[in-house]
Order: C-alpha cells, then sequence, then structure tokens
C-alpha cells in the first residue's frame, strides 16, 4: 500500500471534491459508471445461473424420478410452469422479464409464489450478516492492534498463530466445534439449533443467534485483522510516522491518528470482500444451526429440484455481493482525498 509522506491529519483536510459543475459532474460520471459497471455484472450471473440450472438435466425428469413415464399430466403441467417447450433464450428473457418485474416464478416442492416465501428468510439472513459484521470489525481491528504492538515477540506469535489456525478450518467445523463446546459436549449453556416458531425471527430469542453469529465473526475476522495488521506495520515503518515518534507524540497516538486512519481504507476493501463472501457462506452455516436464512433454505431448494427458488436465491446473493462491493468502492473513494482529487479532476 502507498502511503502519503505527509501526517495523516494533513492529508485529510483535502475533503470534497471541487465544488462546481466540474465537480459534480465527475462525480455523476463515476456512479454511472460503477453502477452500470454492476447492473452488467448481475446481468452476467442471471446468464449464468439460468444456463447452470438449465445444464443440470431434465427438471421434470429430476422432480418426478420414477414416476416421469407414468405420470403423463403431471409431466406435461411442469413442462408448461417452467416453460420448457420454448427455446432457450425465449426461456431466458421470458424468466428474466418476469424477475425484473418482481415474478419470481411459482415453487415447484409447494406450487407458491417464490416472492411470498422468500421475503422473511431474507430480512433473517440480513440480520445474522449484519450482527456479524458488527461485532467483527472492532473485533478484528482491535486484534490487528494488540498484535502490531507486540510485533516480533511472543504475543504476536501466538496471536497470529491462532489466527492462521481460525483461517484453515472450514466455517462448518468452526460450527460444529461451537456446538460441542458449548451446546452438547462439555457445556449446556447454548442452544444448538435455532427455533423460532412461525410468524417469529430468530432474534426474538437472542439466545438462538449467538453461535450462528459467533461462528461467522471466527470465519471472518482472522482474514481481516491479517490485513489490517499489515497495512498498520507498513505504515508505522513509514518516514512521517517516525517523524511524529521523534516530535515525543505518545505511541497510542500515533497508532491511533497516523497507523490507523491509513489502514481503515485497505481495510474497508477486505471487510467488503469478507461480507461478500458471507452473503454465500453463510448457506454452510445457516444449515449447521438450522437457522431460516436464504442459504438454509437454497440447499432445501437443491434437494427438492425448485428451480425457481434456486434461480431466484442465487441472484439475491449475487445481487448483495455486487452491492456491497459498489459500498466499498465508494467508501474508499471518500475516505481517499487522492482518489476523490482523481475522480472530480
Amino acid at each position: 500500500m502507498s502511503v502519503d509522506v505527509a501526517p495523516v491529519e494533513h492529508a485529510f483536510e483535502e475533503v470534497a471534491p471541487p465544488k462546481g459543475r466540474h465537480g459534480a459532474a465527475a462525480w455523476v460520471s463515476w456512479i454511472a459508471r460503477r453502477l452500470g459497471l454492476a447492473v452488467l455484472t448481475l446481468w452476467l450471473v442471471s446468464i449464468l445461473v439460468f444456463v447452470a440450472t438449465t445444464a443440470l438435466g431434465d427438471p421434470v425428469r429430476a422432480i418426478l424420478g420414477k414416476d416421469y413415464n407414468s405420470d403423463k399430466a403431471r409431466v406435461a403441467q411442469l413442462t408448461a410452469q417452467l416453460n420448457l417447450d420454448e427455446s432457450l433464450v425465449t426461456r431466458y428473457f421470458h424468466w428474466l422479464g418476469n424477475f425484473l418485474t418482481g415474478d419470481f416464478g411459482t415453487s415447484i416442492a409447494n406450487q407458491q409464489p417464490v416472492a411470498g416465501q422468500i421475503g422473511d428468510n431474507v430480512v433473517n439472513t440480513l440480520v445474522l450478516v449484519a450482527i456479524s459484521a458488527i461485532v467483527m470489525i472492532p473485533v478484528a481491528f482491535g486484534i490487528a492492534m494488540i498484535s502490531t504492538n507486540y510485533r516480533r515477540r511472543r504475543p504476536d506469535t501466538v496471536i497470529q498463530t491462532i489466527l492462521l489456525m481460525l483461517a484453515a478450518l472450514p466455517e462448518f467445523v468452526v460450527g460444529i466445534l461451537l456446538v460441542a463446546i458449548f451446546s452438547t459436549t462439555v457445556f449446556h449453556w447454548l442452544p444448538a439449533v435455532t427455533i423460532s416458531g412461525p410468524g417469529q425471527h430468530p432474534w426474538n430469542e437472542p439466545k438462538t443467534m449467538i453461535l450462528p453469529v459467533a461462528t461467522l465473526v471466527l470465519a471472518v475476522a482472522p482474514y481481516v485483522s491479517r490485513i489490517v495488521r499489515a497495512n498498520l506495520l507498513e505504515v508505522l515503518d513509514s518516514d512521517y510516522v517516525e517523524l511524529a515518534r521523534l516530535k515525543g507524540i505518545p505511541e497510542r497516538v500515533v497508532m491511533r491518528k497516523h497507523a490507523l486512519l491509513n489502514a481503515i481504507v485497505p481495510g474497508i476493501q477486505v471487510i467488503a470482500l469478507q461480507l461478500a463472501w458471507l452473503a454465500g457462506g453463510v448457506v454452510l452455516v445457516e444449515k449447521v444451526f438450522n437457522y431460516p436464512g436464504v442459504g438454509n433454505q437454497l440447499v432445501d431448494s437443491v434437494q427438492n429440484h425448485d428451480v425457481p427458488m434456486v434461480q431466484a436465491l442465487t441472484l439475491i446473493i449475487a445481487g448483495v455481493y455486487v452491492v456491497v462491493n459498489l459500498v466499498a468502492d465508494l467508501l474508499s473513494i471518500l475516505l481517499t482525498p487522492r482518489a476523490r482529487t482523481a475522480i472530480s479532476s
């Protein structure tokens, strides 16, 4: 990471892009380009999702199994419902047009509209990811700062070893270990699965959220912490930080006002990537804890060969991924004076 030679407080004084039509027009152009790229990405993903679900084979045969040859009426019904009598290109644009208007199709498993079945699960997953992020960010930055303070000493070595060990473990293994420790084998403090009644959300029983959140935090925090630590070490070895030390500025002030602020921007990028990963990685965690979210619903839909449900959930996950990265790019620009100047010039 390249670091400005000037102290960080002076670097952050160049705040907004120049006022006037030129600066505003530059920002509008940049945002329009990024939104266009996001739309293009989602369109390409929609093609991949549609082609992939189509390439899995005849969904009617997969759904009916041994009844495929005997139940001709059901075969005809499913063929019409999935528009399998049309060409592949026609089916794609028919499906995409319905999706853009909010019609996600009809679930094959229960013959109910897909849109009416995923709303609560999307909210549940977004809440789980949001709580995990709120916990993970200060934990990851705090561990990075502690490790940096003890760099090249035993506490730093211990912390980095633990982080590497956690990073090497798949999230479902972390979840199973937490269940064994806190729910079944060692202690019986927390519920092993998420239990929520009809019309209720998991956070109505906060204890059921602890293990899923802890699993996601332990799966993501090591990566963020190691990247932030590396950036902190690079900043602390820079010339202007050495100058600040020679002026007699306390080390904790150097860490907070000089090093940490310069490590925020790359930290945001890493956090965005990890949060985007959570949108897909949450699938296994939700299945382990029977959490009523899109991940658990996606696994069940794949098992039931519910093609419309799989397509809708996959595109929703892809949409979250694209939006998170878009927000991260915007925050990175806003927090980097040089980048703001480049856009507005």
